[in-house]
């Protein structure tokens, strides 16, 4: 690696290796692409309360409802016409106990989900 006045100067390899990897809010974006009309969920962390000394532990705690929409599929194509996705990428919505399939993608837990599992849309 070359110097320059005792600092080391960055190669075009170096420079090419950070600009690859493309930055999100959370981090770095994922490589998932959801099918159809398929969305990706982010659920939202519930507040942990506590009655007294009771702790719940982890496995007892209900699943959030709750969730913010990080990747949107193309739509739903019926009778050879592409129905739109109501939801959008960043809206925080509404969804059943038990829709979804969990999924982990770099140690993060993501629901996929059809669009008509999800309830609403919180504003």
């Amino acid at each position: 690696m070359a110097t320059k006045k005792g600092r080391p100067v960055k190669g075009a390899s170096e420079t090419r290796q950070s600009t690859d990897k493309k930055k999100t809010e959370g981090g770095y974006s994922m490589n998932i692409k959801p099918l159809a009309d398929r969305v990706v969920i982010k659920p939202l962390e519930e507040m942990e309360m506590k009655k007294g000394s009771i702790i719940i532990p982890d496995t007892a705690k209900e699943r959030p409802m709750q969730g913010e929409v990080i990747e949107v599929g193309p739509g739903k194509v019926e009778d050879g016409k592409k129905i739109a996705m109501e939801v959008k990428k960043g809206d925080k919505v509404l969804y059943g106990k038990y829709s979804g399939t969990e999924v982990t993608i770099a140690d993060v837990e993501y629901l996929i989900m059809r669009e008509s599992d999800i309830l609403a849309i919180v504003s």
